[in-house]
């Protein structure tokens, strides 16, 4: 066991869910990928607000003014876990789907017939809908293609950046293969073509530090309940980008960025939540800052989920008539998310029986429809999904591969 390990497996005991028995077996939860357990300290947030600063925002009154007050803070807090220079540039959501959906309307308003649009064949359904739905209005929506080893086509990516291109959404990582994309070219690529750049950054968020100024996008989505937090979507909107465009809002909505783009009440307990997820990712590393905190604690998840990702995916190529899909492990970034099919098995059928087990995988396409079904997986049931995260041990990915083991050959 590394350094890293060592000093994760400590902190397992932040996680209450980890205690939980099923069928007499202790779980072991594989499914990150879709949300991950929830450690005591966000719990416990989530709970204190409710107990003792509940109310709505911009009151006169004390609990009016503490909801204010904790609603900046935790901007403040995702702009250093995103590493933006201002919380104004950070905007809440119900959840990433709904904050692209808004952006799509936004941003569909400066379009004109023949504009063109970018998307890849690999992405979450959620960075693919809400930018074909411009078609509607004359927007020519482009679809950069896919390898058969579920990575984007750079070529292809090269070839279909014009002057007409507005915008480019890609993800940072796919949440079905692990596949992490060039975002480097990306960005050099729309900068040539004087184009936005958009990034669904979902699934690397809990995986990897993200700095949005190194990167240099205009608009970065993800969502706190994949890095440890409550169900709420986060937008980054570049300094100064967010009111160039005219958003869905009430008359009665702060036409100013952040809020512009924040329909309604916000989830107040929830985005206490977030903060309080940030500060216990934080509690993991080390440093004079929350940042460097923050840049700490994400390289010892990283390579604690790496070690263990790895290796499983080296123990599970190994089952007879077992195949994995998405890059292999190579020096090359990937994030520690493994697919895979069984022979002669749906993948439903091979999740059910790890849940019997106490092992929680997820199958299916996971809303990354458009891939899978361009492998040929969509009508074999999908694939069947595991991710590591910072609390997965050692011992539950040796079970993992002993249960997988047992389904390859049972009749």
């Amino acid at each position: 066991m590394t350094k890293e390990s060592r000093v994760l497996a400590t902190r397992r005991a932040d996680f209450p869910s980890l205690q939980r028995r099923y069928n007499d077996l202790p779980v072991a939860f594989f499914d990150g990928p879709a949300g991950t357990q929830v450690p005591r300290r966000v719990i416990d947030a989530v709970a204190g607000y409710y107990a003792s600063s509940n109310a709505n925002t911009h009151g006169a009154f004390m609990t009016s003014r503490e909801t204010d007050q904790t609603l900046e803070e935790a901007r403040a807090t995702v702009a250093e876990f995103l590493g933006a220079g201002s919380p104004a540039t950070i905007s809440f959501g119900a959840n990433m789907t709904s904050l692209t959906y808004a952006l799509s309307h936004a941003l569909g308003r400066s379009l004109r017939p023949g504009d063109e649009v970018l998307i890849t064949q690999l992405d979450h359904e959620a960075n693919r809908g809400p930018w074909l739905m411009l078609r509607e209005r004359g927007v020519v929506v482009r679809e950069v293609r896919i390898r058969p080893d579920a990575t984007v086509d750079e070529d292809d990516l090269r070839s279909k950046i014009t002057e007409r291109t507005r915008l480019l959404a890609m993800g940072m990582a796919s949440n079905a293969f692990g596949t992490v994309n060039n975002v480097t070219l990306a960005r050099g690529l729309t900068r040539d073509a004087g184009s936005l750049l958009l990034l669904d950054a979902v699934h690397y968020a809990p995986h990897f530090a993200i700095d949005v100024d190194v990167l240099g996008v205009d608009f970065l989505l993800c969502s706190a309940y994949k890095f440890y937090g409550p169900h709420v979507g986060i937008l980054y909107a570049r300094e100064g980008l967010l009111e160039a465009f005219e958003t869905d809002r009430l008359r009665t909505q702060d036409p100013r960025a952040p809020h512009r783009i924040e329909t309604g009440t916000l989830n107040h307990a929830a985005i206490v939540g977030v903060r309080a997820a940030i500060d216990y990712l934080a509690s993991l590393g080390t440093g004079a800052t929350l940042r460097t905190q923050i840049i700490s604690a994400m390289k010892t998840i990283g390579r604690h989920e790496r070690r263990i990702a790895a290796k499983l995916h080296a123990e599970l190529g190994a089952v007879k008539g077992l195949t994995l899909w998405g890059p292999p492990f190579t020096d090359a970034p990937r994030s520690p998310t493994l697919a895979f099919t069984l022979a002669d098995r749906n993948a439903s059928e091979v999740a059910a029986s790890l849940a019997e087990r106490a092992i929680c995988t997820w199958d299916g396409h996971f809303y990354a429809i458009r891939p899978v079904e361009l492998l040929g997986l969509l009508e074999r049931g999908g694939v069947v999904r595991a991710g590591v995260s910072l609390y997965t041990s050692e011992e539950e990915a040796e079970r993992l591969t002993q249960e997988v083991r047992r389904i390859a050959v049972t009749p």
